[in-house]
């Protein structure tokens, strides 16, 4: 594979970057630590490698052949990572009570309806897919390596959430914290529209 280098850069940035998956784990590892939150962790990873399998099988085919469907949903991504640093920005400081620890299968499915995940296996499927494989094997290189990458990004999020956690006991502290969070998220998906 001679895209390796840029492929893995590619994987790394889209992981490891701010995002919706990156957002909950920092949140679940504040609130659960690194333990609870794993699989979570795995399931986001476990998601997107199927969900970055079957888009090299044939629905990054459907968004070549369409390059306005793929405009239409980097739109709606970046939309909707908008939406999300808003209501972040906007969240209540006071913390009653610990929000719900993310299971596997909902960190899994959440892929499906998350923009920046659509946006990272459309462009593996696009832009990386290897020539001198056929197209299953292909897809499976693509897949695992974006997964073995994304592992250790997506768990340094958890393990900053739980380093965080310690810090964040006032609502001011809170408060500041969702902000430049939301802030991160908004930066991001401007550079989406790029």
């Amino acid at each position: 594979m001679d895209d390796l280098m840029p492929l893995l850069t590619y994987c790394t940035l889209m992981s490891g970057t701010p995002g919706p998956n990156n957002m909950m784990l920092v949140a679940s590892g504040a609130h659960h630590g690194y333990r609870r939150t794993l699989p979570a962790i795995l399931g986001i990873n476990a998601g997107g490698a199927v969900q970055t399998f079957v888009t090299c099988l044939g629905l990054g085919a459907l968004f070549l052949a369409w390059p306005l469907a793929h405009t239409a949903l980097k739109l709606a991504g970046t939309a909707y990572m908008l939406v999300l640093a808003w209501k972040l920005a906007g969240a209540p400081a006071a913390q009653d009570r610990p929000p719900a620890q993310m299971r596997f299968t909902h960190a899994a499915l959440f892929q499906a309806v998350n923009p920046k995940s659509w946006i990272k296996a459309i462009t593996l499927a696009s832009v990386f897919m290897p020539t001198g494989l056929g197209l299953v094997q292909g897809a499976l290189v693509v897949s695992a390596l974006g997964a073995a990458v994304g592992f250790p990004c997506v768990s340094m999020w958890a393990l900053f959430g739980t380093w965080i956690g310690r810090f964040l006991k006032s609502p001011a502290r809170r408060r500041a914290f969702n902000a430049i969070m939301a802030a991160s998220l908004a930066v991001l998906a401007l550079m989406l529209l790029r």
